[in-house]
């Protein structure tokens, strides 16, 4: 008998957990034989094993390259509008793992920011966040989670007495194989790991030196690691009697913070992924020709910004002119562009490969889920380099899912990241707690037609960079610094953002954008002259009410 399905599983999650106690759930027959061993054992829990692989500022451009990310849009589930709650890396995240907007994490920035803590892991502790993530639920439910690559901002190695520490033990893994900061870099960094008695020790992964040969250099690159360390735990809970659940986070394809060898570039691939010295239109760039990359595939490059500066709404429903914020100096050459895009999609290879490894170890009863935690412009908006706005460049990122009873195909309702949470507690039979501000999507995994969300919200709150911030990257602009603090929400008419150009954090001057879809990229904010039409009132209510919402409401605005 094939394990049972997942609609049947959510549909008596309680009675499964009965039975498992009970001893009385009944069991699966054979599972396939793979290439290097045969699966002895028969499960007592029938719940699908979930993977979830996590990319790093992956913009939609560079799925196109890659051949197994590829495969798994055509066999599997494919989103075309799956998005990001905040286009920042610690916001991001720590949204999937709760299933809360940034408002409700207290995470709204990358680092600290101050006392208390408004960023970064000290703010995901200080708010409670650990025991929410969905990870505490399906441990709880009898799964066996592990956790392996980039965490959360500022979860580092602490020096006490003059010693080097760990960082705090993370509730809700059995497995915990974080790899630190020194992950950006490509080469050199350390890990985490619990030993037998479950006390958290360091695992150092040294550089290779400069004259080894590519071969051990990438052997030592942290996406590489980071796929060798997924497919040990693969081997080691495939035969289990209870399923898992894995999330595998890559670093790639960030930008490093420092060089790891000299002449490394920004974006730093495997060394089998570049081009030979000298020639700039070399290197594995996957289903594509390097050479063929250029900037128009960057949607919304260069795009003039005279028609972007948001518009004040005045009492009576007048309307004025409100000061720009882009204003940053373009520096960003279309040479360094350019360039900066294809060592991107060359970097992404990597990962590529990392996917085609844990497809190749998985079972069929397993869902493998492909995502990113936010996306980056590159010279769209005229913005330079970084992420951080509500526009498509930084908030649309990949979704694909393959598993038992997925329907291949695209599926076109909105998405989000906080979504992740309860459709992972649905596929483990699992009732979502109260506190998800997210609604499981699972339903539309074998039927692409089912109803979904018909709206998706953002929301930013600007900071000023400080020590340990990793994301204004300097060798491209750097231009996350000028995103002003906003909630925004985008339905398939169009997207409205609501501005604040009052960086003191306790005042507010609220101003307006508003994008038609009528082309691919918000190229002209039209509120002034659309601000009163039906659907534009409709999402600047929504906007109203998401702030500051509670879950029940939040998760009814996106309906």
């Amino acid at each position: 008998m094939g394990r049972r399905s997942w609609g049947a599983a959510a549909s008596c999650g309680v009675l499964l957990l009965v039975a498992l106690v009970l001893g009385g759930l009944p069991t699966r027959g054979p599972a396939a034989v793979r290439d290097d061993a045969t699966i002895s054992q028969q499960r007592v829990d029938d719940r699908p094993d979930i993977v979830l692989i996590l990319m790093d500022d992956f913009s939609m451009e560079l799925l196109s390259t890659m051949p197994e990310a590829q495969r798994m849009v055509r066999e599997g589930a494919a989103y075309r509008n799956s998005y990001v709650v905040d286009s920042l890396c610690c916001p991001s995240r720590a949204a999937l793992l709760t299933g809360q907007a940034p408002h409700q994490t207290g995470v709204r920035t990358n680092t600290r920011n101050g006392t208390p803590a408004v960023g970064g892991y000290p703010a995901f502790a200080a708010h409670d966040n650990p025991r929410k993530q969905f990870s505490v639920a399906l441990q709880g439910s009898g799964y066996t989670t592990g956790f392996i690559g980039k965490f959360l901002n500022v979860y580092d190695v602490r020096r006490v007495n003059g010693k080097i520490v760990p960082p705090p033990k993370v509730p809700g893994w059995d497995d915990w194989q974080a790899i630190l900061s020194g992950g950006y870099n490509g080469w050199g960094f350390r890990s985490t790991y619990l030993d037998e008695d479950g006390t958290m020790r360091l695992r150092t992964h040294a550089k290779p030196p400069r004259n080894a040969s590519h071969e051990e250099r990438d052997r030592g690159y942290a996406t590489n690691v980071t796929a060798d360390m997924a497919v040990r735990f693969l081997r080691d809970h495939r035969d289990d009697t209870s399923p898992y659940f894995l999330e595998i986070a890559t670093y790639g394809s960030h930008a490093q913070i420092r060089k790891a060898y000299p002449g490394s570039p920004a974006f730093p691939s495997a060394f089998r992924d570049r081009a030979p010295r000298g020639d700039l239109d070399g290197g594995n760039c996957g289903l594509k020709r390097c050479g063929s990359l250029s900037l128009r595939d960057l949607l919304g490059y260069d795009d003039p910004r005279d028609d972007n500066a948001p518009t004040y709404l005045r009492p009576g429903g007048r309307t004025a002119p409100a000061p720009a914020w882009r204003t940053n100096p373009i520096i960003l050459s279309d040479k360094s562009a350019l360039r900066h895009y294809r060592d991107r999609v060359q970097m992404v290879q990597s990962i590529d490969r990392l996917i085609a490894r844990v497809r190749r170890e998985v079972g069929p009863d397993t869902y493998v889920v492909l995502t990113a935690d936010n996306g980056i412009h590159l010279g769209q908006h005229q913005l330079n380099g970084g992420k951080g706005t509500p526009y498509d460049s930084d908030v649309r990122v990949p979704l694909a899912v393959v598993g038992p009873d997925v329907v291949p195909g695209r599926r076109s309702q909105f998405v989000s990241n906080i979504d992740l949470a309860s459709t992972f507690e649905e596929l483990a039979g699992r009732e979502s707690p109260a506190f998800r501000s997210g609604t499981s999507f699972a339903a539309s995994l074998r039927a692409p037609q089912a109803r979904g969300g018909r709206y998706v919200f953002f929301e930013h709150t600007w900071s000023r960079s400080r020590p340990a911030e990793f994301d204004p990257d300097k060798e491209s602009g750097g231009s996350t610094d000028v995103v002003p603090s906003y909630i925004a929400v985008r339905s398939a008419r169009g997207l409205l953002v609501r501005v604040d150009l009052d960086k003191d954090w306790r005042g507010t001057d609220y101003a307006w954008e508003l994008y038609r879809y009528d082309v691919p990229w918000e190229d002209r904010n039209v509120f002034a002259e659309d601000h009163a039409k039906p659907w534009v009132r409709d999402l600047k209510r929504r906007i109203e009410e998401f702030d500051g919402c509670r879950p029940a409401v939040c998760r009814a605005l996106s309906r």
